[in-house]
């Protein structure tokens, strides 16, 4: 199978062209193809003509988005649609990767694929505008919401966490609950995803839920830190955007596809971090 990886740079694009070494595949970072242009990707298709498109690139930047509304719809709304206008026309399933910020968290159970949205933030609207430019324009996709998504490679909660171990101690929300997700995990989940034909909606995140301080609490324990994890409450430390309290995701959609406990991917993330300055 060829399958074109937009935003292969990003941490889930390098988790893709590691975890899909049986298929033919061509990974363009941004620097190959800007997706928010739509010359561009229709090229990109038309060049290549996969049998599948992966949209791994998004903005992921969840407070700046608040003031930059303008980059946050590019290329979490309008790249997506360009995508999926490109992979149409040329026969191409797409695969378009969004998060549980379409979620607003105010419920007490975990989300499934068929619960109704209602985002929050500029991050969250954006990429609900990406799901649904993408349903619009290319029936035969996979929206795959995820949750808390983080690699060995790129920014993201842990290695911000591990940047702060010089301190005596670390002040983490402990009332934000969501699905912590090891980028490698998600991979593995779309590429047997991708084999079934079933288009659709499907919710793939780390199995289980934890807080903010859950995760770093467990993440110092598996490095051996000795830095102090104290709670706190969102309202304690104020951020440019709302974030859902309670994002955590659970799926009903057949073909289940399930992903290994947060807790597993938290100790590869660890075990696969050890020759780093951590």
């Amino acid at each position: 199978m060829k399958i074109l990886i937009a935003g292969a740079g990003g941490q889930l694009g390098q988790a893709l062209r590691a975890g899909l070494t049986d298929q033919n595949i061509i990974a363009l970072a941004h620097a190959q193809l800007d997706i928010t242009r739509f010359d561009d990707a229709r090229e990109a298709v038309a060049t290549h003509r996969p049998d599948i498109v992966i949209n791994a690139a998004a903005y992921t930047n969840v407070d700046g988005a608040e003031a930059d509304h303008a980059g946050a719809y590019k290329l979490n709304a309008v790249a997506p649609r360009n995508l999926a206008i490109a992979s149409y026309e040329y026969g191409a399933p797409l695969v378009h990767v969004s998060t549980d910020y379409v979620f607003d968290g105010l419920g007490s159970r975990p989300y499934h694929e068929f619960d109704q949205t209602n985002p929050l933030s500029i991050y969250g609207k954006s990429k609900l505008s990406g799901e649904q430019t993408v349903a619009a324009h290319n029936p035969r996709h996979y929206i795959v919401r995820t949750s808390w998504l983080y690699h060995t490679e790129g920014e993201n909660f842990p290695k911000a966490m591990l940047a702060q171990t010089k301190r005596d101690e670390v002040r983490v929300v402990s009332d934000q609950h969501g699905s912590p997700t090891y980028a490698p995990h998600l991979a593995a989940a779309i590429a047997r995803l991708i084999e079934t034909g079933a288009y659709g909606t499907y919710h793939l995140a780390g199995n289980g839920a934890a807080s903010r301080f859950e995760m770093t609490r467990k993440l110092y324990q598996l490095f051996g830190i000795g830095t102090v994890v104290r709670p706190a409450e969102t309202a304690d430390i104020p951020r440019p955007a709302p974030r859902p309290r309670y994002s955590v995701l659970t799926t009903v959609q057949e073909p289940q596809i399930l992903l290994p406990p947060w807790e597993e991917g938290l100790a590869e993330f660890a075990s696969n971090s050890r020759s780093s300055k951590y």
